[in-house]
């Protein structure tokens, strides 16, 4: 299951979504995830999907890959869907002893669902789409007009990315000990709530002192090469507004635009 996670993982290609700067993609995937909140209509999913879609196929992304991610989520998907469903009140459509379905709780768990699925996929894109050191730069950037007020923008997106980048890691690492813990015995699947808990103890614990071997090294290996900060670092790549960067915002308004005129009407 853990493998199928894309979050955090980039997919290195040539195309006009990469060479985007990060900075735009970043704003652009932050007001995406406004507009998904605006919607109140089925209909107009329609053009988010349309969006997301002519994004991913530009993008050089394989659609497989982007809908393979949500797959580690698919749990939380259906739980989110079953709870708006069940718990939301309104017009009775359907009624078996205590299980009570309504028209407004069915379309609310549709909404749910859709929303949390496109959200995923649109945030999944801009890491897919970004390296770790590029989409700390464009983090780091957007951070910097808040440094006068003391913010650490250096170190806060750097932290950011990091973060990021060790989701597949450690999703990999703890796939590697639940097959060693399964091959000495260890059942984390049958039981109730309280046995398959407990039944976690032996995979959390190497868990945790494998990621705090990882941060350890990582902390040795920066002050190895004598990291200091962000202080009068230089760059190789310096951060440019392009034509695509104007083009691809421009589209963008012109969706959110037509997001917002929808709502309205």
């Amino acid at each position: 299951m853990f493998k199928n996670l894309t979050i955090g993982q980039h997919y290195p290609v040539e195309s006009p979504v990469h060479n985007l700067d990060p900075r735009v993609k970043i704003i652009i995937t932050l007001a995406f995830l406004v507009s998904l909140f605006l919607i109140d209509s089925f209909s107009t999913y329609l053009i988010v999907v349309v969006f997301l879609t002519a994004a991913i196929t530009i993008s050089k992304v394989p659609v497989k890959f982007v809908i393979k991610g949500l797959r580690p989520i698919l749990m939380i998907i259906i739980i989110t869907f079953v709870i708006n469903l069940l718990m939301t009140p309104g017009r009775i459509i359907f009624q078996a002893g205590f299980i009570k379905i309504t028209e407004e709780g069915l379309k609310q768990a549709g909404f749910m669902a859709i929303r949390l699925t496109l959200l995923i996929m649109g945030t999944s894109l801009l890491t897919l789409t970004t390296s770790p050191i590029i989409l700390t730069d464009g983090i780091e950037s957007l951070l910097k007009p808040f440094k006068r007020f003391g913010l650490p923008a250096h170190e806060l997106a750097m932290m950011m990315t990091i973060a990021l980048r060790f989701i597949p890691t450690l999703m990999e690492e703890t796939e590697k000990i639940m097959k060693a813990q399964k091959s000495r015995g260890a059942d984390f699947e049958s039981g109730n709530i309280m046995s398959r808990a407990k039944n976690l103890v032996p995979l959390l614990v190497p868990l945790f002192i494998s990621a705090f071997r990882r941060a350890d090294e990582l902390a040795m290996a920066m002050e190895a090469r004598c990291y200091r900060g962000g202080e009068n670092r230089t760059r190789m790549r310096q951060l440019k507004i392009s034509k695509g960067d104007y083009a691809a915002s421009f589209i963008f308004i012109v969706y959110f635009a037509a997001v917002i005129a929808l709502k309205i009407w």
